[in-house]
C-alpha cells in the first residue's frame, strides 16, 4: 500500500490536496518561484517543480483531482451482504471454532463473492467500515454469572484464608543473626 496502512487517500484529503494544487496554479499564472509557492502552501519543491510542469503543459485541468487510483472490491452492498455473514459466525462457514480471523473471512470473500483479497486489505476492508481487532473473550456457553458472584463472594474468602498482617522485617538478604 503507498499510504501508510491506509490504502490511499479519503475524500476530504483528495479535496485538499487538489485545493492546494489548484493555489498553486493561480500563483503559477503571477510569476511566482516555485520556492515561494512550497514554503507558503508547506509542500515540497519537488512537488510544485512537478505541478508546474503539468500546469504548462495541460493548463489547471492537469492538475485537477482523477479520483481515487481504485474503487474498492466489494461495494457498500456487498459489503452488507458480508457482514451478514461473518453475523451467522464461522461455525455457519464450516469452522469448529467461533473467532473470525482475517485469513478467513479473506477466505469466506473469495469463496462467497468471487474477489481476491490480500490479508491487509481484509483489514483495511474491515477498518473503513468501522470494525476493529478484538479478542473474543474466553467463557464456557455454560457459564453461570450468578453462581460464580457468589462463589467469588463466599467460597473463595474461605478458601483463601485470612490475610497475614505485615510485621517489620528486615531489607537485608542475610538474616541479621548471621552478623
Amino acid at each position: 500500500m503507498r499510504y501508510a496502512q491506509g490504502g490511499g487517500l479519503t475524500d476530504e484529503r483528495r479535496a485538499f490536496r487538489e485545493k492546494l494544487r489548484m493555489e498553486a496554479a493561480e500563483r503559477f499564472a503571477q510569476g511566482d518561484e516555485n520556492p515561494v509557492i512550497a514554503h507558503d502552501l508547506r509542500v515540497s519543491v519537488r512537488s510544485v517543480q512537478r505541478w508546474r510542469r503539468a500546469w504548462s503543459q495541460n493548463g489547471p485541468r492537469a492538475l485537477a483531482s482523477k479520483g481515487p487510483a481504485s474503487l474498492p472490491l466489494l461495494s457498500d452492498e456487498l459489503f452488507a451482504v458480508l457482514e451478514r455473514e461473518l453475523a451467522k459466525g464461522p461455525v455457519a462457514h464450516g469452522r469448529r471454532d467461533q473467532t473470525w480471523t482475517l485469513a478467513r473471512i479473506k477466505t469466506l470473500i473469495g469463496r462467497r463473492f468471487h474477489k481476491s483479497y490480500t490479508v491487509q486489505g481484509v483489514a483495511a476492508l474491515l477498518r473503513r467500515h468501522g470494525w476493529s481487532c478484538q479478542v473474543p473473550a474466553r467463557r464456557a456457553v455454560e457459564r453461570d454469572e450468578h453462581a460464580v458472584a457468589g462463589w467469588v463472594k463466599e467460597t473463595w474468602p474461605q478458601v483463601e484464608g485470612p490475610w497475614r498482617r505485615s510485621t517489620p522485617g528486615s531489607s537485608s538478604r542475610t538474616r541479621p543473626a548471621s552478623r
